[in-house]
């Protein structure tokens, strides 16, 4: 490859905590990556904001960062794919923002994905019972973004009217590295209501609800311009955006995906329709695709070309996973003790605690036996699938006065293990309304690790697979700026050629799997308690 050959791709991720971008080649390898924190502000218990510019400039400081790291020219990038959080960014004209909270502060504009202001919205979005809700898994949840948007209207009217643009994250980025207004396929349907399949919003639906202004606008401040995900945005990057970014001007952007779906291409392959995606950070989310429509209660979809053009998708996952263990975690006696140890070790404390656990039962599936009697349904922040109820709250079973280390390994060993009924829970839904799959592809964070992917497997009975790529979700947003850029005819020729299966981990059978079985069934009836207690 020559010095001037456009041959590498730029994948940029926003996530809850940081911005990060990475350099990858055609075979999906990645050669640098660069990361920038960025601020999340959090009041009031409900209330969780960001800023939109200051997101922007962690954009541009990490891409400017990678491409130096990778040792490439700006004129080798073939193209850019952006990714992002389901978080709302208000925009008034001119494209400056906007507050969109009691702290006044304009650059505070954005309503973070987990950000439940609006759950009494959507509980009176669904009490309407709209044909629309049938493709959220017949509940709205307050992290969407229409419950948002009428909790501005009806709490910030001011702020609402004199918005020129309401954007997710993802299609803002894109935004304003093309100047293009077009929204993606992935955003609008998955977390708007746009209906895909029939390439238009519901007029009616948005008038039941509260929001008929929207309407009343032909949508023109919700997006009027849908396309598919990869699709090239605009003529490129602006001008203003290449210096912002340190790269060439009209350089291929593709359109944009939310972070978990990212995630989701990045992994699967070129089989996107026999497994399952699990993308395992703060919080969890689960893809399925399939040929055909399949309506699974209390999942999300089913969305047309929502994450793979051409496939159905259904969506769900726990509304927190990664931040359920850390929570549980910090609750311990030892939990001091830890950190220091930790630190001392050079892990994160779930690394020192995963090899301890291994270290006393002598080997991966075994260390379900430390956490005999202890059980967690960690829904600290309601149940996103297969319930959708976002009331249910978490629930312990089987505390003693252990205050040592040998119970926080214990205790995060029993969190993995309901992390893992959860997801065997919306597993056994899909199948029941007939989208059963083989496997599962695990991304994120905090399903990086052996004893994570293994206690999944054990207890899910499904193999738990793992690909190559160290930055799946990188991986993903870069595979966009591949189709754009024209290294890849389209999406799934850029999954087939980029994402490479790497372990798998076998569930295991006998008394371990038996083991799992009476877990799972003692963690459905505490979920059946606890709601009736409720």
């Amino acid at each position: 490859m020559t010095a001037a050959t456009p041959g590498y791709v730029i994948g940029v991720d926003v996530g809850t905590g940081s911005a990060r971008a990475g350099v990858f080649d055609r075979a999906g390898r990645m050669l640098a990556s660069a990361k920038r924190d960025i601020t999340l502000y959090q009041t009031q218990g409900t209330i969780v904001e960001q800023s939109s510019n200051e997101i922007w400039r962690a954009v541009c400081a990490s891409v400017t960062q990678v491409v130096s790291d990778a040792g490439i020219e700006p004129q080798q990038v073939a193209g850019l794919g952006f990714d992002a959080t389901c978080s709302l960014v208000v925009l008034g004209e001119g494209g400056k923002p906007l507050a969109v909270g009691p702290s006044e502060d304009p650059e505070r504009n954005i309503i973070v994905w987990m950000d439940h202001r609006a759950t009494g919205q959507a509980e009176r979005i669904n009490a309407t019972g709209h044909a629309v809700l049938q493709y959220v898994g017949s509940r709205i949840s307050p992290e969407m973004e229409t419950p948002k948007l009428l909790w501005l209207r009806e709490n910030r009217p001011a702020q609402f009217d004199a918005a020129w643009q309401f954007f997710d994250l993802a299609d803002f980025l894109t935004w304003r590295a093309t100047g293009d207004l077009a929204r993606s396929t992935c955003t609008v349907t998955c977390k708007w209501t746009y209906l895909a399949h029939e390439r238009r919003w519901d007029e009616g639906y948005f008038r039941e609800v509260g929001l008929g202004v929207l309407a009343d606008e032909a949508f023109a401040r919700i997006g009027q311009k849908v396309v598919e995900p990869g699709t090239t945005m605009g003529n490129g990057l602006t001008p203003q955006a290449a210096t912002e970014l340190g790269l060439r001007p009209g350089t291929p952007v593709g359109c944009s995906l939310i972070d978990a779906h990212a995630g989701g291409i990045g992994t699967v392959g070129a089989d996107a329709v026999s497994c399952l995606s699990y993308v395992f950070g703060t919080s969890s989310c689960t893809m399925t695709s399939t040929r055909e429509p399949v309506f699974v209660p209390g999942v999300w979809g089913p969305y047309l070309s929502a994450m793979v053009p051409g496939l159905w998708l259904n969506e769900g996952g726990q509304s927190v996973a990664g931040a359920a263990i850390d929570r549980l975690l910090a609750m311990h006696p030892a939990a001091g003790e830890a950190r220091t140890l930790a630190q001392a070790a050079g892990e994160s404390v779930p690394e020192m605690l995963a090899r301890m656990a291994r270290q006393k039962a002598g080997g991966l599936s075994s260390t379900a036996q430390l956490a005999q009697g202890l059980h967690v349904v960690p829904e600290f922040l309601g149940n996103r699938a297969p319930f959708a109820d976002p009331q249910a709250r978490a629930i312990i079973a089987g505390l003693d006065m252990e205050s040592g280390l040998d119970s926080l390994v214990a205790f995060y060993v029993a969190g993995l293990c309901g992390i893992g009924c959860g997801l065997r829970q919306i597993i056994e839904t899909q199948t029941k309304a007939g989208a059963p799959v083989d496997r599962i592809v695990i991304s994120g964070g905090a399903g990086r690790g052996d004893l994570v992917r293994q206690l999944l497997a054990d207890v899910t009975g499904k193999p738990v697979v793992a690909t190559q790529a160290e930055e799946p979700v990188l991986l993903g947003a870069a595979m966009l700026g591949a189709v754009a850029g024209g290294l890849n005819t389209d999406l799934q020729a850029a999954m087939a050629a980029m994402s490479h299966v790497g372990l798998t981990y076998e569930p295991a059978q006998g008394a371990v799997a038996a083991l799992h079985d009476a877990r799972y069934r003692a963690f459905i009836r505490l979920q059946d308690v606890a709601r009736e207690i409720r």
